[in-house]
């Protein structure tokens, strides 16, 4: 992937001479670089523009305009899009002249300033339509919404330099402010102890599964035979997320300073930071901070004199969500399609990169180490609630007044106090329609519902009550027991204006377009969701329509290789049954006769009522008699 990124970045494009020259170098045949080229949506066959226009699609920024965006960039530009027939990898569309080019592209991880685009390697935020031909001039489109100071509600640990005006985030800053301190105190400690430091404190993994950290690690061997490696998971990608991001731009040491805990404490020798291909200016920033660090002797060889050698390498992805997946990011990481491994028996612990005991963990997860290790993680565990322990970062996006980063105590916070509080309620006098409270994946929640919970108590048993949807805790446990997932911590807020059949559609064909296709339920599965929800939009829905959406979903949920059947189930199963109603009024033509030759989409779209006799048009049998009809 690097040759390939090298190639495309130098030529615009990867032509059937570049894979003939990167197969060459690598002693492959053609084929295995092509089958690259074709699976990573960043890697492209043929020319782009001059300047080349990428426009995020995902809910977040669709709901703030993106499509309208779209239209009147190509308008500016001159710009003919042509679509493809099964919507799916919208081709790049390119002026006649050749100078401008775009194209749709799945999250860029800046929901809080939604409209996001990126011309070329340049993210601009906050694009207004009526600013777009701004991004034609090489003019910034003005940014409208500034993250705010701290909220009294926030605690903040891992982003107390996030958001600082002036701040550098060059090492000598970083070691002002007391950095790498306690990566000199872990090197002076057993690698038992800080093991048992980071279980005592409760962290639980802060990437989407909320897997307890220090469980994980301690399923490395501490007499391991083989090398141990440890690869940071920096592909930040599920819709309504943006918090990593941040942590790579703003304070990049935070991150190397946790990985150096990590890999000392799990006697890690060579770590790997995955970053998603979208973060190029990211990408910049971590090289400079590794090198940078390396000057100074925290990595490389004898670090701080401790006789432990480390090295950190960083790779970028290329646009594909599944690299999310930790055994899919290892196929990638390996130079291969992201294609999840079956666990068991590849559990990354145990057979992960090149075969040999791997753990990966999420940037923010990473960066608690030095926290940890600060406050010790019987301390640390004071922080939030009873197996929700310490901060997490909750990134609100949509239909609020202020949408952003909040950092708080896991639990500490409502969701009403999140989105009423901190986000500033809702966007334009509306009232709040629903919540998905964990990224795109998590199953939505309906405003007028009320929730079971047991709400754990540090001494005694769990108390149970019922609660509305602003009373429940922003903790791990609690949006399990309401139904949903706390995941990566990205809050969708919609209100009573959306329209619950578009969102599920454009969520859906998120996750048709990002499936890997190695599980035919999901392969064929999610394309399914997409085209029933397309067709419904289109004013072509039946009455079984409903039924069969849960139906499809159904049978993706817990039939796949990973986690992806799931996150792409999970969404159509809680719109189709919390907002039912919405669907039906949609679906409404009768059930189309089950004769050949079937009704196409098309033509359940355009005919305004449906034939229930079972015509046969062109029946093919000779009993179908003069009339046509059976």
């Amino acid at each position: 992937m690097p040759l390939l990124h090298l190639w495309q970045e130098r030529f615009g494009f990867i032509s059937d001479e570049g894979i003939r020259w990167i197969a060459a170098k690598l002693e492959l045949q053609p084929i295995n670089i092509l089958e690259l080229v074709t699976f990573y949506p960043m890697f492209r066959q043929s020319p782009v523009g001059k300047k080349h226009i990428r426009v995020c699609r995902t809910l977040s920024c669709a709901m703030a305009g993106s499509y309208r965006l779209m239209d009147k960039i190509c308008n500016a530009a001159r710009i003919e899009r042509h679509l493809e027939g099964n919507g799916m990898h919208n081709p790049v569309s390119v002026s006649a002249d050749s100078k401008y080019s775009i194209e749709f592209v799945e999250c860029l991880a800046s929901c809080g300033t939604a409209p996001v685009c990126m011309v070329d390697d340049e993210l601009h935020e906050n694009v207004r339509p009526d600013s777009a031909a701004n991004l034609l001039s090489n003019h910034q489109s003005p940014i409208t919404n500034h993250q705010f100071p701290p909220h009294p509600l926030e605690h903040r640990l891992i982003f107390e330099n996030i958001g600082r005006k002036d701040r550098k985030t060059d090492i000598d800053t970083y070691l002002s402010e007391g950095g790498y301190e306690q990566l000199k105190k872990a090197v002076t400690m057993s690698r038992g102890d800080i093991i048992n430091q980071v279980k005592t404190s409760g962290l639980r993994g802060r990437g989407g599964a909320g897997f307890p950290c220090g469980v994980k690690w301690s399923f490395i061997k501490p007499d391991e035979k083989k090398p141990v490696y440890l690869i940071c998971n920096a592909d930040e990608s599920e819709p309504g997320t943006f918090k990593d991001r941040y942590i790579i731009h703003e304070d990049p040491h935070q991150l190397l300073e946790g990985i150096l805990i990590s890999c000392f404490a799990l006697n890690v020798r060579t770590a790997y930071i995955y970053i998603r291909g979208e973060f190029p200016e990211g990408t910049k920033i971590l090289e400079r901070a590794i090198e940078e660090a390396r000057a100074k002797n925290f990595l490389g060889r004898n670090i701080l004199g401790a006789g432990f050698d480390v090295e950190i390498y960083l790779h970028r992805g290329a646009g594909a969500y599944i690299c999310g997946e930790e055994t899919g990011l290892i196929e990638s990481l390996e130079g291969k399609r992201a294609y999840p491994r079956i666990k068991p028996p590849y559990f990354p612990a145990a057979l992960g990169l090149y075969m040999s005991p791997t753990i990966v963990n999420n940037v923010e997860t990473l960066c608690h180490m030095k926290h940890i290790i600060a406050m010790g993680g019987a301390e640390y565990a004071k922080l939030g609630r009873h197996n929700n322990t310490g901060t997490r970062i909750v990134c609100v996006s949509g239909d609020v007044q202020r949408p952003g980063y909040f950092e708080i105590e896991v639990g500490s916070v409502t969701m009403g106090q999140l989105i009423y509080e901190m986000a500033g309620g809702i966007r334009y006098g509306r009232r709040l329609k629903a919540v998905i409270p964990g990224g795109s994946s998590a199953k939505v929640l309906r405003a007028d519902e009320t929730f079971k919970i047991k709400e754990p108590q540090r001494d005694g048993p769990p108390i149970e009550r019922e609660i509305t949807i602003d009373q429940i805790p922003m903790d791990f446990d609690s949006l399990a027991a309401a139904g949903s997932m706390a995941g990566s911590g990205g809050v969708i807020v919609l209100d009573d204006s959306r329209d619950m059949v578009w969102a599920l559609n454009n969520i859906n064909e998120f996750y048709a377009h990002e499936s890997c296709g190695q599980c035919t339920p999901c392969r064929e599965g999610s394309l399914w969701l997409k085209k029933i929800t397309d067709r419904i939009l289109l004013g072509g829905g039946v009455v079984q329509d409903p039924d069969t959406l849960k139906t499809v979903a159904d049978n993706i949920a817990g039939r796949t290789i990973c986690a992806f059947g799931e996150a792409c189930a999970w969404p159509t199963q809680s719109f189709v049954e919390k907002f039912r109603g919405e669907f039906e009024a949609r679906a409404t033509k009768p059930v189309p006769p089950p004769l050949p030759p079937e009704y196409t989409p098309n033509e359940l779209i355009d005919e305004e009522s449906i034939r229930t006799v079972p015509l046969a048009r062109d029946p093919g049998w000779e009993k179908a008699g003069a009339a046509g009809t059976i």
